[in-house]
């Protein structure tokens, strides 16, 4: 009876309790997602449209159809940026992973202060990705380069100073500053996948004579799956669609421009400001995100099947 009860509640107030959300969810995000689609096939400039030479205020008159998107794609800037994506969320995707589950790991065998240690841990994902980028340049800049790693620093390595101005080091400085973010929430969600594995399955293979790293890998790692398609999931979409911490870091300096920063910054390369280029940049980089991360679910989703 009050199972009958709740759900006819539920059903009851489920519309009037969520209309609110979808209401600002259509107006602040679809709607203006249709509208940018139907932009990136016009000569958009910002405040005006462009019918070959005649500025007009109606983006019927200024479609150009994939213009934009031929030219987004020979874009030189964005294949930059588009590698440099790739390079970088590869990086970071594995970073976070690993430190994430070898923390899980850690504070799910000890017994004092775990949840100390977790509210440490987790601690960074509140920050913004400005402050945060903001923060990281001056540990980069004065606490590696000059105190800890640089000439005159207590130990000295080259790699870790300067990390902001120099290519491929400026990559993994990035790769550092999200890892430092992000592990701590991805950590929470192993820890969860950790302690749903049942004790019995580790006490019965310990009697069967598997050693720790048999437990990890037969045990372990399957029955984490579920919590690897969200952690992987996340930190795929994260990594693709960095912008903040791009921004603060370094600016796309020195070989950094990531796509998010890339499509912010074409209008600016171009004069006149080329909106709808930027905004053709928008979409394909939409399809990548939505097709790996897809693609990435499906994969971990049949691992979890297979279990």
């Amino acid at each position: 009876t009050e199972v009958f009860v709740m759900n006819k509640y539920y059903k009851k107030w489920f519309l009037p309790l969520s209309a609110p959300a979808i209401i600002l969810f259509f107006l602040v995000v679809f709607v203006p997602f249709i509208i940018g689609v139907f932009y990136s096939f016009t000569a958009w400039k910002g405040t005006f449209f462009l019918n070959g030479k005649i500025a007009t205020s109606n983006p019927f008159e200024a479609f150009v159809g994939l213009q934009n998107y031929v030219d987004a794609v020979n874009n030189e800037k964005f294949q930059i940026a588009f590698g440099n994506t790739i390079k970088f969320t590869v990086i970071a995707v594995v970073a976070i992973n690993v430190t994430a589950l070898l923390l899980a790991l850690m504070l799910t065998s000890i017994k004092k202060f775990a949840g100390f240690f977790r509210v440490v841990f987790f601690m960074p994902n509140l920050l913004g990705g400005l402050a945060l980028g903001f923060i990281w340049q001056f540990i980069f800049e004065v606490v590696f380069s000059q105190i800890f790693f640089g000439p005159d620093g207590l130990v000295s390595v080259e790699f870790l100073t300067n990390m902001t101005q120099g290519g491929l080091k400026s990559i993994f400085a990035l790769v550092i500053l999200v890892a430092w973010q992000m592990v701590g929430y991805m950590m929470i969600i192993y820890v969860a996948g950790l302690n749903n594995i049942s004790d019995d399955l580790y006490e019965a293979a310990q009697i069967d004579g598997a050693g720790a790293f048999t437990r990890f890998r037969v045990i372990t790692l399957p029955m984490l799956m579920p919590a690897f398609t969200i952690v992987f999931f996340l930190t795929l979409a994260n990594c693709f669609k960095l912008l903040d911490q791009n921004v603060a870091l370094t600016n796309g300096a020195f070989g950094t421009r990531l796509l998010a920063l890339q499509i912010l910054k074409t209008p600016a390369d171009m004069s006149p400001p080329n909106y709808g280029q930027a905004q053709a940049q928008a979409v394909i980089f939409f399809v990548l995100v939505a097709i790996i991360t897809l693609i990435q679910v499906n994969i971990t989703k049949k691992k979890e099947v297979e279990l």
